[in-house]
């Protein structure tokens, strides 16, 4: 019965963020088929900030209205949209609509932010959630949190978006073509272009070499279904976890006891006074107290900027500028460099279960690395479309490399 709530806790942590990291995987591919083009991570970023509403209205609720939100009902409906949400984007992707003359992907941006409301929110519920069950079970819901970000991505990489390859066209119209900078090879047409002799009196045909995309394996349409497969095992997972009357008992019995056992230890303290002695070292354990609580506020006030700094540019500016900084190098670079980063998450996460460290200078020195990177790669975005080394495959592995550098930084705990 515990592997079975292990299992169905980790299936249900996945639903978390399942979505929108799946989502943004899927963008290498996205980019080249929808009208916004690279704006799209931009845009993407603003809708998902706006989403925050989400999270911020059940605080409010809980805080002015205690007792009028039940988290089960609150989490069956995030599911419930996010499954049907996942759904109608296998069918609605790429559905465009006329706005002022221009193309706008109007549909893709609204159930973008339904998928974003549903994650968000999900960060003040399913926790609260979590609470009604054993301490053991928390660490597996974190496993399953990480999931949510590995497993997007490795269908991504099955799906194998954004691969190019060269191919010789002939083109017989006598004129030469002008030399074009093609965005997968980094050559230009007119560099490669070859004057082919002819019978007399015809014009003379030009072979050049162009880069064509290859069709990903499965479409986007098989992607989303696959998608919302994941959201609605994350559904039936929470069905069958509320459904268990173990965990709630023995968690119940557990808080009771210690409440009991402090109360007594409360209760002996009161009868039983200690030595002048003790009394005098318990004052002045007191006062050292007193004196070390401005130091620990300093320290939860780096933290908490450490954390606020972490998560604005991890969350919002460097994705929002993936496609400039990564693109210029090609496809196949903004593919890996997406799908990548969306591995390293969860890895970090993993990885940080079995090598804990609260030192402030460490997680000080890690941050300031991952600045580094971020300002690396927020350069090569202001340098677009020719950042360094964008005509040399060393500039590709550099930027393939970086960008799943920076969530390895573990947050602070």
């Amino acid at each position: 019965m515990a592997l079975l709530t292990h299992l169905l806790v980790c299936t249900f942590g996945m639903g978390s963020w399942v979505a929108i990291n799946g989502l943004w995987v899927e963008l290498p591919l996205l980019v080249m088929e929808l009208p916004e083009g690279w704006f799209l991570p931009s845009y993407l970023t603003l809708v998902i900030q706006l989403a925050n509403i989400g999270p911020l209205l059940v605080t409010l609720l809980h805080r002015f209205r205690p007792g009028c939100l039940s988290d089960v009902p609150v989490i069956f409906t995030l599911l419930g949209v996010g499954t049907v949400t996942c759904l109608l984007f296998a069918f609605l992707w790429n559905v465009t609509s006329l706005l002022q003359g221009k193309s706008y992907s109007i549909i893709f941006l609204v159930l973008t932010l339904f998928l974003a409301l549903v994650d968000c929110t999900s960060s003040v519920t399913f926790l609260p959630f979590m609470s009604r069950l054993p301490t053991r079970y928390v660490t597996t819901f974190f496993v399953g949190e990480g999931l949510s970000g590995l497993l997007p991505a490795l269908l991504a990489l099955a799906q194998g978006s954004g691969l190019t390859t060269c191919s010789n066209v002939t083109d017989s119209s006598g004129t030469t073509p002008h030399p074009v900078t093609t965005r997968g090879t980094n050559t230009t047409q007119g560099d490669n272009s070859i004057l082919m002799s002819t019978l007399p009196g015809t014009a003379p045909s030009v072979a050049q070499l162009e880069t064509r995309y290859l069709p990903a394996h499965f479409s986007p349409l098989v992607y989303f279904l696959l998608l919302s497969f994941m959201m609605a095992c994350c559904l039936i997972a929470f069905f069958f976890l509320q459904r268990q009357p173990r965990p709630w008992k023995s968690s119940t019995e557990d808080l009771l006891s210690s409440q009991v056992i402090l109360h007594s230890i409360r209760l002996r303290e009161e009868q039983e006074p200690g030595p002048p002695g003790l009394a005098d070292s318990s004052r002045g354990q007191g006062h050292l107290e007193e004196k070390t609580a401005p130091l620990h506020l300093v320290h939860l006030a780096f933290i908490y900027i450490l954390v606020a700094f972490v998560n604005a540019l991890t969350n919002g500016v460097l994705p929002s500028v993936q496609t400039y900084s990564c693109l210029s190098y090609g496809p196949v670079a903004y593919h890996l460099s997406a799908t990548l980063s969306s591995m390293a998450n969860p890895l970090a996460c993993f990885l940080s279960m079995f090598l804990p460290n609260r030192s402030l200078l460490f997680l000080g020195v890690l941050s300031v690395l991952g600045t580094g990177f971020g300002a690396y790669n927020m350069a090569m975005a202001v340098m677009s479309p020719c950042p360094l080394l964008w005509d040399h495959w060393g500039g590709e592995v550099l930027i393939v490399s970086i960008w799943p550098v920076q969530p390895l930084h573990p947050a602070p705990h």
